[in-house]
């Protein structure tokens, strides 16, 4: 998540740009590119490092250096490890003017989920559920649609649009028959992702007869019950507990995981201190009787060590409440 403007000589605003997609030019080439000659001696502003290495585009330092930019503020030093500080040694020696840190906090609330990928190898965890004002997500029956309105159920497809996984858990696919796929398409693609660790899972369903149009990956620990979904198109991996799941998905470049449910997958993202971001939606509606909570696992003993989000906000979601915070972490 980079942007990138730049000043003339004067001061004034020439260009900007941002990284639009994976694989694409950088905020830096677009920004300089809508400059043209009015970025020489100028100032090139930007939210990351620029890059010092030829990956899936050159080096944005060269593209820096060619358009004759004079000084350059940084956010962030990025510490992927062919760039860590190097895009920034290449400028300076260069002789250009090189400054960090400026809105650095920013910056890094802006990239906290590729920053965690590259410190811990493991994807930014978001948390959605749609729950009642007495905190259902379902009814003592199981019936859960629907909770949320038109509105929360649009937000919820976009949300799906940007991230690059969404994780459900076998009881949701038996109970639900989810398609999990983003309606109308967004920016990305999410891979579908199914935890069964016993492998039972429907002979039918949606999520198998789509597999080979979006991907599915399955992750259990027994593959022998899943081989009639490999056949259909699924990836089947063996692999069990959550973290070993996670490892994975890291292993995969996947930054942005949103795991949707049931309670009992959810239980265990909280129960391991898994979940990085929430987005929860509450319709005015009540229930009432055993249904199921959104968070089941072991849970808390005591109040007094329950998980605070921070920078917590609300806002109108048609009929219902969107509430949107972090784990303090």
């Amino acid at each position: 998540m980079v942007g990138a403007v730049v000043l003339d000589s004067a001061g004034e605003l020439a260009g900007e740009g941002w990284h639009q997609q994976f694989g694409g030019p950088h905020a830096e080439v677009f920004a300089l590119a809508a400059a043209g000659d009015r970025a020489r001696g100028g100032t090139l502003i930007v939210t990351l490092e620029p890059c010092c290495h030829h990956g899936k585009t050159p080096p944005c330092t060269e593209a820096v250096l060619r358009a004759g930019i004079a000084r350059v503020v940084v956010a962030m030093a990025d510490p992927f490890p062919k760039v860590a500080g190097g895009g920034l040694a290449v400028l300076r020696a260069a002789g250009v003017e090189v400054h960090v840190g400026l809105c650095e906090a920013e910056a890094i609330a802006l990239n906290a989920p590729y920053l965690k990928l590259l410190r811990t190898g493991r994807p930014w965890v978001h948390a959605k559920w749609a729950m009642t004002l007495d905190g259902k997500i379902a009814t003592h029956t199981g019936e859960s649609k629907w909770i949320s309105g038109e509105e929360s159920r649009r937000r919820v497809h976009e949300l799906r649009g940007r991230v690059d996984a969404i994780l459900v858990g076998a009881g949701t696919v038996r109970a639900d028959d989810p398609l999990l796929t983003v309606r109308p398409p967004g920016a990305r693609v999410p891979a579908r992702v199914v935890v069964s660790t016993s492998g039972n899972l429907p002979e039918a369903c949606q999520l198998r007869a789509t597999a080979r149009d979006v991907p599915v990956i399955v992750y259990t620990a027994n593959p022998a019950a899943l081989m009639g979904w490999a056949a259909d198109g699924a990836e089947v991996v063996r692999a069990e507990g959550l973290d070993a799941i996670l490892a994975d998905l890291g292993a995969r470049r996947f930054t942005n995981l949103l795991i949707e449910g049931g309670a009992g997958l959810l239980g265990a993202a909280f129960d391991a201190s898994a979940i990085d971001e929430f987005h929860v939606f509450i319709a005015p509606k009540l229930v009432g009787g055993s249904g199921p909570s959104p968070v089941g696992g072991a849970g808390l003993s005591r109040m007094a060590d329950s998980l605070a989000l921070s920078r917590a906000s609300f806002e109108p979601s048609g009929d219902d409440v969107y509430l949107h915070g972090f784990a303090r972490k």
